[in-house]
Protein backbone atom coordinates (compact mmCIF):
# COMPACT_ATOMS: atom_id res chain seq x y z
CA UNK A 1 0.00 0.00 0.00
CA UNK A 2 1.76 3.35 -0.81
CA UNK A 3 1.88 6.30 1.42
CA UNK A 4 0.67 9.64 -0.44
CA UNK A 5 1.99 13.49 1.16
CA UNK A 6 -0.43 16.25 0.03
CA UNK A 7 1.31 19.69 0.21
CA UNK A 8 -0.32 22.57 -0.02
CA UNK A 9 -3.52 22.30 2.39
CA UNK A 10 -4.52 25.23 2.86
CA UNK A 11 -6.01 26.29 6.79
CA UNK A 12 -9.63 26.73 4.87
CA UNK A 13 -9.58 23.25 3.07
CA UNK A 14 -8.14 21.93 6.88
CA UNK A 15 -10.67 23.21 8.38
CA UNK A 16 -13.58 22.00 5.89
CA UNK A 17 -12.16 18.28 5.98
CA UNK A 18 -11.93 18.13 9.82
CA UNK A 19 -14.92 19.12 10.09
CA UNK A 20 -16.95 16.79 7.91
CA UNK A 21 -14.95 14.18 8.59
CA UNK A 22 -16.09 14.89 12.55
CA UNK A 23 -19.51 14.98 11.22
CA UNK A 24 -18.81 11.54 9.40
CA UNK A 25 -17.34 10.35 12.43
CA UNK A 26 -14.28 9.18 10.42
CA UNK A 27 -10.59 10.65 9.91
CA UNK A 28 -9.53 12.80 7.50
CA UNK A 29 -7.88 10.33 5.89
CA UNK A 30 -10.55 8.02 5.65
CA UNK A 31 -12.63 11.29 4.06
CA UNK A 32 -9.92 11.63 2.06
CA UNK A 33 -9.55 7.85 0.55
CA UNK A 34 -13.54 7.81 0.22
CA UNK A 35 -13.30 11.14 -1.94
CA UNK A 36 -10.41 9.79 -4.16
CA UNK A 37 -12.16 6.53 -4.91
CA UNK A 38 -15.39 8.38 -5.53
CA UNK A 39 -13.60 10.80 -8.09
CA UNK A 40 -12.06 8.01 -9.75
CA UNK A 41 -15.03 5.29 -9.83
CA UNK A 42 -14.07 2.98 -7.23
CA UNK A 43 -16.16 3.00 -4.67
CA UNK A 44 -16.69 -0.46 -2.86
CA UNK A 45 -20.58 -1.27 -2.95
CA UNK A 46 -21.68 -1.38 1.13
CA UNK A 47 -22.73 -4.70 2.37
CA UNK A 48 -25.11 -5.01 4.84
CA UNK A 49 -26.15 -1.28 5.38
CA UNK A 50 -29.36 -1.18 3.68
CA UNK A 51 -32.03 -0.04 4.99
CA UNK A 52 -35.74 -1.34 4.96
CA UNK A 53 -38.87 1.30 5.63
CA UNK A 54 -41.79 -1.15 4.91
CA UNK A 55 -42.00 -1.59 9.05
CA UNK A 56 -42.04 2.13 10.02
CA UNK A 57 -46.04 2.43 10.38
CA UNK A 58 -45.65 0.26 13.29
CA UNK A 59 -43.18 2.27 15.04
CA UNK A 60 -44.39 3.72 18.36
CA UNK A 61 -47.76 2.12 17.97
CA UNK A 62 -47.83 -0.42 20.30
CA UNK A 63 -49.05 0.06 23.78
CA UNK A 64 -47.32 -0.56 26.57
CA UNK A 65 -49.61 -4.33 27.21
CA UNK A 66 -49.00 -5.13 22.81
CA UNK A 67 -45.20 -4.59 23.94
CA UNK A 68 -45.14 -6.57 27.40
CA UNK A 69 -47.53 -9.47 25.45
CA UNK A 70 -45.16 -9.61 22.27
CA UNK A 71 -41.80 -9.34 24.39
CA UNK A 72 -43.28 -12.03 26.47
CA UNK A 73 -43.56 -14.37 23.42
CA UNK A 74 -40.22 -13.48 22.41
CA UNK A 75 -38.92 -14.18 25.98
CA UNK A 76 -40.23 -17.27 25.60
CA UNK A 77 -39.42 -18.97 22.48
CA UNK A 78 -35.39 -17.88 23.19
CA UNK A 79 -35.52 -20.10 26.32
CA UNK A 80 -33.64 -23.30 26.38
CA UNK A 81 -35.87 -26.48 26.58
CA UNK A 82 -33.61 -28.87 28.89
CA UNK A 83 -35.58 -31.53 27.94
CA UNK A 84 -34.07 -31.40 24.57
CA UNK A 85 -30.33 -31.27 24.82
CA UNK A 86 -29.63 -33.76 27.80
Amino acid sequence: MAILTIRGVDEELNTRMKKEAGEKKTSVNQLVLSSLRKQFGLEKDKRYTKQYHDLDALFGSWSNDEFEYIQGKIDRERRIDRELWD
